[in-house]
């Protein structure tokens, strides 16, 4: 019990905290957000908070009594045919179900939240005066000029592209990023998106951005850049969206503070980027 005669929390009572903080609504029709796998009326006294539901992470969830495995990517993306245990997809919902511990996704609605992972992006490169890139339509429910999908800001005082690449490797403790486009321009308004960007290229190209920074940019993608005189920082998926570990369990601690109740909320520490440079 969080108080003396009070129920103990649930999944559904997290879900509706992350409704607050990530409306179900912001998320784009193609996505796969909420639980993925567990029981709305499951209690809940201890929540990780990860990336991606990996099997190591839902197994070493399990075994540390974790009641709820909060993640940005989601678990089934595409409807599943079967639920065989052979499977990656089998393996994690066997480990999650026996473990009784549920798992739930918040995708592109973290993304396009007022305070979800493009707005902590921007903030720890150093923008200021941020927007959406791409606003949400207006007249979605409960929708404001906040949300939407992408960031774009200021950058005080303007620096070349150069300079700024060495300082979002800094911001993200990054050993290399790569650079398309003159690095000696200077600039003094950004546009970022988390992961892969490249369906917001044309909308960076049509603001007055003079170069976006993101994730898995492909080659055509980068020339179109250099031919239209703009600059692009590639900062890899990962670093772009591990940030939203820290940043959601700020935001979820602050919520559990605020209702009382007794729920531990946690980094997962297990995650690594899959890409090693040799």
């Amino acid at each position: 019990m969080n108080q003396e005669g009070q129920r103990p929390i649930r999944v559904a009572d997290m879900v509706g905290l992350m409704e607050k903080i990530a409306p179900a609504f912001l998320a784009e029709s193609w996505d796969n957000c909420g639980l993925q796998v567990g029981d709305l009326q499951w209690p809940v006294k201890k929540v990780w908070v990860a990336l991606d539901p990996l099997l190591p992470v839902i197994d070493a969830a399990a075994g540390q009594d974790v009641d709820l495995v909060i993640t940005h990517h989601p678990l089934i993306f595409k409807p599943l045919r079967t639920v065989d245990l052979d499977r990656p997809e089998g393996k994690i919902i066997a480990a999650a179900l026996n473990g009784r511990t549920a798992i739930f996704s918040a995708h592109t609605n973290l993304d396009s939240a007022r305070d979800g992972i493009n707005n902590e992006l921007a903030r720890k490169i150093g923008l200021d005066g941020l927007a959406p890139l791409v606003p949400v339509d207006p007249s979605a429910p409960s929708a404001d000029a906040t949300m939407g999908m992408g960031r774009i800001g200021g950058l005080k005082p303007p620096r070349t592209v150069a300079a700024l690449a060495q300082q979002v490797k800094k911001q993200l403790g990054l050993s290399n990023v790569k650079i398309a486009g003159r690095g000696d321009r200077m600039i003094d308004k950004v546009a970022v998106c988390s992961g892969s960007g490249g369906s917001l290229l044309g909308n960076f190209l049509d603001s007055d951005a003079q170069v976006f920074i993101t994730g898995d940019s492909r080659y055509h993608d980068a020339r179109t850049v250099e031919e239209a005189d703009r600059a692009l920082i590639d900062i890899g998926h990962f670093a772009s969206e591990q940030i939203m570990i820290d940043m959601l369990c700020r935001l979820l601690a602050g919520e559990v503070a605020e209702a009382g109740w007794d729920v531990r909320i946690e980094a997962c520490k297990l995650e690594r980027d899959p890409f090693e440079l040799v």
